[in-house]
């Protein structure tokens, strides 16, 4: 275990020593996660992730990959729209459907390929996210997230880390 964090924290001192105009020059794009990112509450947690994103030469798809270290419980990860320090909706989802009280987790959580923003039940997303190149808009902008939620499954929520089914880790896109 103390291997994988070992590695974990090395991708994201690598992913964090790249320069913001080497990330904007091209189509790559990284989220650093922790605890004091979470809005409207910083989470106190030793968890900590990395979110990177490359998109495909075309903009209709980007392949992802989400690494978290010392975290318990997660429920879901999502790209949200919003600027730093405010809470937004969900935009793309990129885990869900885990069930609580699901234990200790280092490692990957998700690794996949997107190819449209999220459609929910109402047939319009939160985040007005018609195209891919809406999202890629969003992100090249700086006001998308993604954070990763957790639930221990006992009531009530929100008890510490393992916890906290709004978001216990989250990062700014950049």
């Amino acid at each position: 275990m103390k291997r994988i964090t070992t590695i974990v924290l090395l991708v994201m001192l690598l992913a964090l020593s790249v320069t913001p105009t080497s990330v904007w020059a091209s189509d790559n794009f990284v989220a650093p996660l922790n605890g004091a990112e979470e809005a409207p509450v910083p989470r106190d947690t030793d968890a900590r992730g990395l979110a990177t994103f490359k998109w495909n030469k075309e903009g209709t798809a980007f392949d992802y990959t989400l690494i978290a270290a010392n975290i318990e419980n997660v429920t879901a990860a999502h790209i949200h729209c919003g600027a730093a320090g405010v809470a937004g909706p969900v935009g793309v989802t990129l885990l869900h459907n885990m069930p609580p009280g699901g234990g200790a987790f280092d490692g990957v959580l998700a690794q996949a390929t997107i190819t449209a923003p999220d459609v929910p039940a109402s047939g319009v997303n939160p985040c007005g996210w018609v195209t891919m190149a809406d999202v890629f808009s969003a992100m090249n902008s700086g006001n998308t997230y993604v954070n990763v939620h957790t639930n221990d499954g006992v009531a009530p929520t929100n008890t510490g880390p393992g916890d906290f089914p709004g978001g216990e880790i989250r990062g700014q896109i950049h």
